[in-house]
C-alpha cells in the first residue's frame, strides 16, 4: 500500500481536545517503560528535546519518572500546545519547573540550546511530508553521545488491515480520533522506509516493531 500523507499540523481545536482527552495510558506508559529498559543506567541532569509533543502527555510522563531531566517540548500547533499547558498546570510544581513548551516548526524553530542529551519524538514522523526534516533536526541539535528515542506508527499492508487495527484499538473512541488514527496509519512509514531514511544522515540507529502497529527507533549518536 502506498503512503497517503495527512496534514502536518493539527490546528483544529476539537481535534486537539479529542487527543488531549483520549486514553493513551497503555501505549504512552509502554514508551516510558521501553526507555527505562533500553537505558537502565541513565542518571544525572539531562537536557531533553521533545519534537512534536502534541498535548504534552508523554512529556509529562517522562518528567515524572526522571526528576533530573529538563524538557524542551516543541510543537507547531497552537491548539495542541494550549492543552499541553493546561495539562502542565495540573502537574506538581517540580514537574512544572522542568518543562518548557515551545511553539515552532522544525528545523527553523528557535531553541534555547545548541545541543541536547536526549532527542525524542512520539507519533511525529508520520505527520511529516518530508521525513528528512526530522533527521536533519536531530543532526543539528545532537552531539556525540546524544540518545535518540523515537516511537511511531508503521504502515499496514492494506487499507483493510488499517481499518481492522482502528476497530481493534479505537472502537470506543470518538469518531474524530478513529478517523485520524486511520489516516495516520496510511501516512506512516514502513520499517524498511525508515531504515532507508537513516542512510542519508548515516545515523547508527536501530529500527524495530514493538507492537502490531508501533515501531521504535533508538540509538546513540
Amino acid at each position: 500500500m502506498k503512503r497517503v500523507v495527512e496534514p502536518e499540523l493539527m490546528n483544529d481545536v476539537q481535534q486537539a481536545l479529542a487527543y488531549a482527552s483520549a486514553n493513551f495510558e497503555e501505549p504512552h506508559s509502554r514508551y516510558v517503560q521501553s526507555f527505562k529498559e533500553i537505558y537502565p543506567d541513565i542518571t544525572g541532569k539531562k537536557r531533553v528535546l521533545d519534537l512534536g509533543c502534541g498535548p504534552g502527555d508523554i512529556t509529562i510522563r517522562f518528567a515524572a519518572v526522571y526528576p533530573d531531566f529538563i524538557f524542551y517540548a516543541v510543537d507547531g500547533s497552537p491548539a495542541m500546545l494550549k492543552y499541553a499547558k493546561i495539562a502542565l498546570d495540573k502537574s506538581p510544581d517540580p514537574i512544572k519547573e522542568r518543562i518548557f513548551f515551545i511553539e515552532g516548526y522544525i528545523p527553523e524553530v528557535d531553541l534555547p540550546h545548541a545541543n541536547y542529551d536526549i532527542i525524542m519524538a512520539t507519533s511525529f514522523l508520520h505527520q511529516l511530508h518530508n521525513p528528512q526534516v526530522l533527521w536533519q533536526t536531530i543532526q543539528k541539535y545532537s552531539q556525540k553521545g546524544t540518545i535518540v528515542f523515537i516511537t511511531d506508527l508503521y504502515r499496514p499492508r492494506s487499507m483493510r488491515e488499517a481499518k481492522e487495527i482502528v476497530n481493534k484499538y479505537s472502537g470506543s473512541e470518538p469518531e474524530i480520533l478513529k478517523r485520524d488514527f486511520y489516516n495516520s496509519l496510511l501516512a506512516a512509514f514502513t520499517i524498511r522506509e525508515v531504515q532507508s531514511q537513516l542512510k542519508e544522515p548515516k545515523f547508527n540507529l536501530s529500527v524495530k516493531a514493538i507492537t502490531d502497529r508501533h515501531l521504535l527507533i533508538t540509538g546513540i549518536i
